[in-house]
């Protein structure tokens, strides 16, 4: 079992009400040369959460930080007009994040949660994950 020391949070980059899934995502992410979707998880606009990548594999979604991490990405992240970053979180997807985290904290107890933008010179997630998952 691989040694998980994080949770990074991301975003979709899409904008708010749009629809993606698992499928699409993983498209992209083959198309730049990657062997498959970079994230461990995918929380649909409808709350489901969708298994990306399998944990036990290191993912491809934060540079320098893949190997003890696992990735979540949400749909979404931009507002309307595909280039300003936004809070796009649905109700249900709040609700699925968190539990999700519970869910992974209990199996690795000492992780500790970031946002994608603590890595890298992006807006991603597009929310303070800090703030909101104070530790």
């Amino acid at each position: 079992m691989r040694k998980i020391e994080k949770i990074i949070i991301h975003c979709s980059a899409t904008p708010e009400g749009r629809d993606v899934g698992v499928e699409t995502i993983r498209q992209w992410h083959k198309a730049n040369g990657w062997s498959d979707i970079g994230y461990h998880y995918v929380i649909l606009l409808n709350g489901d959460v969708k298994v990306g990548r399998p944990v036990n594999k290191i993912g491809a979604h934060c540079v320098g930080q893949n190997a003890k991490s696992i990735g979540i990405c949400y749909v979404g992240g931009l507002a309307a007009d595909c280039k300003t970053p936004k809070d796009t979180r649905t109700a249900k997807q709040k609700k699925s994040l968190n539990q999700l985290i519970a869910r992974l904290k209990v199996i690795y107890p000492n992780v500790t949660i970031h946002g994608h933008n603590e890595f890298a010179n992006k807006a991603c997630p597009s929310f303070n994950v800090k703030e909101e998952f104070k530790q």
